[in-house]
């Protein structure tokens, strides 16, 4: 959309969904849930930085293993190179953060750029002991002043932690299109280039490259998981609202139809996704992934930094470390807003306490957006209702109409397959996890600070555990009725609850580690 055209934002029991990226808007954050773009920014991230910022722009530049040009950058040529130029080139740049504040994109990609860096300077003796053969070792202990104090602030105005995350910097910020009329295109050669990058990753063929390019390209298809959530929400609403009527239903859709049609969109816009995410296999090689990932750790629960990290210059710490997860693909909020609509619950252990944390680890527009969804969903009865299971006052199986009952299937069916999408995605990124990094690393921890083996896995467990106890309460494979593609999604799911247990318990042992 041009920014031209009229802005239109609903606002949803006052909760603000744009329709309209307002392009010419500096006055509201980069990140704001939209129907059209979904999690993506709101405008396409902001790659020129103020003149203001030229030295922080010239390191950026030579940081990388491999520049633009293609020549070794600071990050390739050992000794500590980009340390030392951070500490003789870099100047304390606080004050142009302040000047700039009133424009929130900028400040934006300003702290997109700071992260790098600090991630960059943090990591670097890790980086040069890794390309040796070695464990990783301690990283730098302490973050300058110089990097410190404009990171803490363009992350205070933008509402995330002073340091890198999934959706502000790494990934979803990182992107420019080469040539804006041509859009998101993939195809070789892609249109679509990273801004910054910490190994190869300015090439566009690179593993580091396809590694953020898949993310961005599944995220994309997210809008349509926006507006079938809300959809969802508001047919169930208004089914309330017939319910309690002794009017007519209004002309159109009923509450029902509208629902299912609210679900046809998620699954489409899921299978999208998670035949995207199939692509990171061709688009980022499981035997590169380990060299550029030394860079995405972050500090909370990594040996590289056993008592967190001084902030340089920031008073409210008093010199006292700080802790922060890393960047993870975790931290997207595509699957969470599935989970909070859909009430997968969540076994009450350590493991999920983690996946707790990861929650303030995204744009402050996206947590409460999961937040409004997930609080929605139970004040409204949502899966009781659109599943006609338990005491929704609202038609049971005994009270419907055949008609009626037909409309039940086709959202119990609909149900299923939007969970098994949910399931694919947590399979597949539990596969990930096993040939990228199990097979390939013996570090614990995953960037994040989650324990490499169990954490995917209680999550996958935990969907896959709901989906057969649902399944069961609608009758399961002779009296559900749900039809042979929901008996062999049950059937699928049976087979990998059994594969994953076999696979974390040979891992455990393999590592010495507790299962629990």
């Amino acid at each position: 959309m041009g920014s031209q055209e009229k802005d239109t934002t609903t606002y949803h029991n006052d909760f603000p969904i744009l329709h309209d990226s307002r392009l010419d808007d500096v006055s509201i954050h980069a990140f704001m849930v939209s129907t059209t773009r979904g999690f993506l920014p709101r405008i396409d991230p902001i790659v020129t930085l103020p003149a203001e910022f030229d030295p922080l722009e010239s390191i950026l530049q030579r940081m990388p293993v491999t520049t633009a040009s293609g020549e070794p950058g600071l990050l390739a040529q050992g000794n500590g190179q980009l340390g030392e130029a951070v500490h003789k080139e870099l100047p304390d740049l606080t004050e142009f953060v302040d000047k700039y504040r009133h424009d929130l994109p900028l400040m934006n990609a300003l702290y997109r750029d700071y992260s790098f860096l600090a991630s960059a300077y943090l990591l670097e003796p890790c980086h040069e002991r890794f390309v040796m053969g070695e464990e990783y070792g301690l990283g730098r202990q302490v973050l300058p002043a110089n990097v410190a104090r404009p990171i803490a602030k363009c992350a205070e105005i933008c509402e995330f932690k002073p340091f890198m995350e999934y959706a502000g910097s790494y990934a979803l910020f990182n992107y420019r299109l080469v040539d804006p009329s041509l859009g998101f295109s993939f195809s070789k050669p892609s249109n679509v280039r990273l801004i910054r990058a910490f190994e190869h990753g300015l090439d566009p063929s690179s593993s580091e490259a396809g590694f953020v390019l898949v993310h961005i390209d599944m995220v994309r298809h997210s809008g349509p998981l926006v507006a079938g959530a809300v959809a969802s929400l508001d047919a169930c609403r208004r089914s309330t609202l017939s319910s309690s009527s002794t009017r007519p239903e209004m002309t159109g859709l009923s509450a029902r139809q509208s629902l299912n049609v609210s679900l046809s969109q998620m699954l489409a816009a899921l299978k999208k996704i998670n035949a995207i995410m199939e692509t990171m296999w061709k688009r980022s090689k499981p035997d590169d992934y380990t060299s550029f990932r030394t860079f995405i750790f972050g500090i909370t629960k990594q040996s590289m930094f056993p008592n967190g990290v001084v902030y340089e210059g920031l008073p409210d710490s008093n010199g006292r470390p700080l802790s922060f997860r890393g960047e993870s693909g975790a931290n997207d909020s595509m699957i969470p807003l599935m989970d909070n609509l859909l009430q997968i619950p969540m076994p009450d252990t350590p493991l999920t306490k983690i996946l707790d944390d990861f929650r303030s680890y995204r744009p402050s527009n996206h947590r409460a957006f999961l937040e409004w969804v997930k609080r929605g969903s139970e004040e409204v009865g949502l899966r009781r209702w659109a599943l006609a299971l338990g005491d929704s006052g609202r038609g049971t199986d005994d009270t419907m109409t055949e008609e009626e009952r037909a409309e039940v299937r086709h959202s119990r069916s609909l149900w299923i397959q939007v969970l098994n999408q949910v399931r694919d995605f947590r399979w597949r990124h539990w596969c990930f996890a096993r040939e990228y990094i199990l097979k390939q690393t013996s570090h614990p921890t995953a960037t994040g600070g989650s324990p490499i083996v169990t954490w995917l896995p209680n999550q996958l467990q935990a969907v896959m555990g709901h989906m057969m106890g649902l399944y069961e309460r609608m009758g399961g494979d002779e009296a559900g009725g749900l039809g042979e593609e929901c008996k062999d999604i049950m059937e699928l799911v049976r087979r990998q609850d059994e594969t994953l247990k076999k696979e974390v318990r040979k891992y455990c042992e393999e590592r010495g580690v507790s299962g629990a």
